[in-house]
């Protein structure tokens, strides 16, 4: 179905009243130059975003492939999802504080300040002793990270049209694509490492952070030159507080709620927290109007609405893959750190060849439309594959669609972002970026916390069934009764003794045992693992099922061809 594009973004009333004070309220931003900014001065301004978008990409690939050890040595595999949801959690709260702030006060001292954190964090990290512990140090570092991405795109946004935009996002994505490549290479090299200097390898993984933070922070206050006029706004404080006791409390649920028992007493107050708080957010943000943290009148934006409630579930569907498909190449296929971040590589260069092809194209002809829908359909069908990818798979299989898998991310991330920055009234880019970032990290909490609990909830009825089966065969009985098993042997006759799941309940405390365990003592294992994560992957494939109905009704709006900054003035 073709749909024909509207001469301006859907919602004109707020357009129209808001046009005026956008003129006056982002003209100052290139007062010396009222025709936008010289490929120069562009490209200047990108060096200092692109050391930002290094730190952050770099960080998001470099723990997933280490996590598995680092989790190990904390003796808490069971309990990794706190490190990458309490990152998630924090993040996502100040993502759009950081855009709503930004608005009002310059972009580039909050990006400083968000660099700055984020190195703090990293450091403390670095001296975690339990995974407790680095749950609340990646807290920290979360509230740094939530504003590089957003601030660097809403920059981006100030001073780049929409059309022109695909000739400067090279830059970014070569930056993306760098890290990105390096992130697991990196991390699995490190986590690899019993010691580097004295310190722990793993711990590596958060220290290398501060000299890259150090450059960057340097590079950012000598590079990035923006004129800002203090735009006269209250700041919605008691919204942010609101949206903070209704994220956390739900969130602890979706993590722990396997452990409490999802009808408990803990639970079901948290649950009620959370809700009362939603709402009371709501309120609000209506109370508010235009002084809200997310303005609710911009959802009135049907292309607003729309990428936001993809945002969601596509960040549902991204990041319950991607926290589950490190652990099943490492755990499952045996692959070290190191080497299963060299099998991630497919999904990255996935990425980069959908972001650049769909940069390019929207470019040339002005159409988003159709990206992130192909996106959101080779979603499902990689989920929906990966759901068939059994212990014994080949990899170059899981490779394959890892490919793809890639490709469907990098149709999603450019033109969500870039759609939602064509569709509001320019001095509402920082709040509009950070809400498309908001929506995207919020799914990706809440799938990161519900998947991984499926998960591990899953699990040990698994590995006790697939024990079950193997139990009886000559190859399961000729290693139970080699010598060098005995003590996994003794283990084992005591939990059928007692009538417990003996391995399958350790194995979530600590899974390194199973590189020196006999391969067939440990094919139970393997399959229960497998089988457990067959599970979340088609969870995930249902999803999004529902993301791709949703994009359908994602609209084609006409893409500007000024830069938000270079409005003329009003008449």
């Amino acid at each position: 179905m073709t749909v024909e594009p509207p001469t301006q973004p859907a919602d004109t009333d707020l357009v129209a009243d808001t046009q005026e004070d956008a003129r006056e309220g982002v003209q100052e931003d290139t007062r010396e130059n009222e025709g936008g900014l010289s490929h120069r001065q562009i490209v200047t301004i990108l060096i200092g975003l692109m050391a930002g978008m290094f730190l952050a990409a770099l960080d998001q690939t470099i723990v997933a492939t280490a996590v598995r050890t680092i989790a190990d040595d904390l003796k808490g595999l069971n309990e990794q999802a706190w490190a990458t949801t309490a990152y998630l959690i924090t993040s996502t709260i100040v993502t759009p504080l950081y855009g709503k702030l930004s608005d009002i006060y310059g972009r580039k001292k909050f990006f400083v300040a968000a660099i700055t954190i984020f190195v703090i964090g990293s450091m403390m990290c670095s001296f975690a002793d339990s995974m407790k512990q680095l749950a609340l140090f990646r807290a920290v570092q979360g509230l740094g990270a939530g504003g590089l991405f957003s601030l660097a795109l809403a920059i981006i946004g100030d001073i780049v049209p929409p059309r022109e935009r695909a000739k400067y996002q090279g830059y970014f994505l070569a930056v993306f694509g760098t890290s990105s490549v390096l992130g697991p290479v990196i991390g699995g090299f490190l986590a690899g490492q019993e010691s580097i200097l004295g310190i722990t390898g793993w711990r590596w993984v958060f220290l290398v952070n501060v000299p890259i933070g150090i450059v960057a922070l340097f590079i950012v206050s000598r590079t990035l030159k923006l004129h800002h006029r203090r735009l006269d706004h209250r700041i919605d404080w008691l919204g942010a507080g609101l949206l903070s006791v209704s994220l956390v409390p739900l969130l602890l649920v979706a993590e722990q709620g396997r452990e409490w028992g999802w009808g408990s007493g803990r639970s079901l107050t948290c649950i009620g927290i959370g809700i009362a708080a939603g709402l009371a957010f709501l309120w609000q943000e209506w109370r508010m109007g235009e002084e809200a943290i997310f303005p609710l009148a911009m959802f009135r934006i049907k292309t607003v609405g729309v990428a936001s409630t993809a945002g969601v579930i596509i960040g549902i569907a991204m990041f319950g893959g991607l926290a589950s498909l490190p652990l099943y190449l490492q755990i499952v296929k045996g692959a070290s750190p190191t080497e299963a971040g060299l099998q991630l590589l497919p999904m990255t260069l996935g990425i980069m060849a959908g972001s650049v092809f769909s940069g390019q194209m929207i470019s040339r002809t002005g159409r988003y439309r159709i990206y992130p829908i192909v996106g959101s359909a080779l979603l499902t069908i990689s989920l929906f594959l990966f759901h068939y990818v059994k212990f014994d798979t080949p990899i170059w299989q899981t490779m394959i669609i890892m490919v793809f898998f890639g490709i469907g991310l990098g149709f999603n991330f450019q033109p969500l972002t870039l759609a939602v920055q064509n569709a509001v009234p320019p001095q509402q880019i920082g709040v509009a970026t950070s809400t498309a970032t908001f929506t995207r990290q919020i799914g990706g909490t809440i799938g990161t916390a519900v998947f991984l609990s499926v998960l591990f909830s899953d699990l040990p009825q698994r590995i006790s069934d697939a024990m079950k089966t193997a139990f009886p065969t000559p190859e399961f009985q000729s290693a139970l009764h080699d010598p060098a098993n005995a003590a996994f042997a003794k283990e084992l006759a005591a939990s059928q003794t007692s009538g417990g799941t003996g391995a399958a309940g350790g194995v979530l405390q600590d899974s390194s045992f199973l590189s020196n365990l006999d391969p067939a003592l440990a094919k139970p294992f393997l399959v229960g693992f497998s089988q457990s994560m067959d599970l979340v992957f088609l969870l995930g494939s249902i999803v999004m099922v529902l993301g791709f109905l949703v994009m359908l009704l994602l609209p084609q709006v006409e893409l500007r061809k000024t830069a938000a900054g270079a409005m003329p003035p009003a008449e």
